[in-house]
């Protein structure tokens, strides 16, 4: 039924209308049962549907929710977006989604004009270690999520944040390359300046600590372009230009731990461009595990994040501070990874019988 309005589904429920507006603002307690269950057999009934602007004026906030991420270019942050939205949509909500680039700028405007349009809750997810940018709009009243990042000094109270253990993931990856006879381990990554890059190179150093090993001996490239530090837009470019750097150079590494999947690609791409065999010269771990690691020639070995059940948190507890801002205290999230093997690790040259 078309243009069903509250009044007639008040009407349908023998109930009044502020009874049927309690249901729908999530007000049940107001009512008994069984008043409960007229409004909702109504609703089914008519097929009401809330009106939204309406909704907006009297509550001064609509049913949608903010998504800041560094950049879709990575499928990772496009997964993640689906999953997000599915749980939204499976409440009532709609995500509108935002690319950042990781820049602290940006990600103020675009939370002033999600604010500005009436949305009250923000997914943002660009790991940077102070949210200094952003603290104006969480004092106004703008609840936030932070994924992929663990708490930080001068964080605002109240905040939650959601992240796989980055730190267990890179170690696990690092520790399965060691276990192989890998010595020579080059790290790759853009800037290490964000949260979960600072966590993944934490994991690879504490690998070689616990094997023995000085951490100082392995290799670190954090280069790419200045103009775009993290790689975001082009992170397989990114890996590509380092795995040139590392094979051409002095001390050619046998194994290589790369910041993401992306990275990892890159990283196999350049190697293939030396001509030599990814598995077999040089072993390639990534981290994110996207749905390219194991369509892959050959598939990625990757760290796999539970995406699907980070996102389902990240929205459930962004609602439950949109609907009570001063009763959630600050919170850390921690997801344990897992690795999977698959053929682009291989034993060390050098340890081969």
């Amino acid at each position: 039924m078309a243009g069903v309005t509250i009044y007639q589904v008040a009407r349908r429920a023998g109930v009044s209308p502020s009874t049927v507006s309690n249901f729908l603002n999530g007000r049940p307690e107001r009512m008994l049962p069984q008043t409960r269950a007229r409004v909702e057999a109504a609703i089914d009934q008519l097929g009401y549907r809330p009106n939204r602007a309406a909704r907006q004026l009297r509550t001064g906030r609509i049913q949608v929710i903010g998504l800041v991420v560094p950049s879709v270019a990575n499928p990772f942050w496009g997964n993640f977006a689906r999953y997000l939205e599915r749980a939204a949509l499976a409440d009532g909500y709609h995500v509108l989604l935002c690319n950042s680039e990781r820049e602290p700028g940006r990600e103020r405007r675009y939370l002033e004009e999600l604010w500005a349009d009436g949305i009250r809750g923000v997914v943002l997810c660009s790991s940077l270690p102070s949210l200094e940018h952003v603290l104006p709009l969480v004092d106004d009243g703008l609840s936030l999520v932070a994924f992929d990042r663990t708490a930080q000094a001068g964080d605002p109270g109240g905040l939650v944040n959601i992240s796989v253990d980055n730190v267990v993931g890179a170690h696990l990856a690092t520790a399965h390359l060691l276990q192989l006879g890998h010595r020579r381990i080059a790290f790759v990554s853009g800037s290490l300046r964000s949260v979960n890059r600072r966590e993944r190179f934490r994991g690879f150093t504490e690998a070689f600590e616990q094997a023995g090993l000085d951490p100082a001996e392995a290799i670190v490239w954090s280069g790419g372009d200045q103009s775009e530090p993290y790689g975001d837009l082009d992170a397989a470019g990114l890996g590509r230009t380092a795995a040139h750097d590392l094979l051409h150079g002095d001390g050619r590494p046998s194994a290589i731990v790369a910041i993401n999947d992306m990275c990892a690609l890159g990283v196999s791409a350049g190697i293939r461009d030396a001509g030599l065999l990814v598995g077999q010269d040089v072993s390639v771990v990534g981290f994110d595990d996207i749905v390219l690691a194991d369509l892959a020639a050959p598939p990625l070995t990757t760290v796999r994040q539970p995406i699907a059940d980070m996102a389902t948190a990240a929205f459930r507890h962004l609602v439950a501070r949109i609907d009570d801002p001063d009763g959630s205290p600050s919170q850390s999230l921690l997801l344990r990874p897992e690795l999977v093997v698959r053929a682009s690790t291989g034993r060390a040259p050098d340890a081969r019988e």
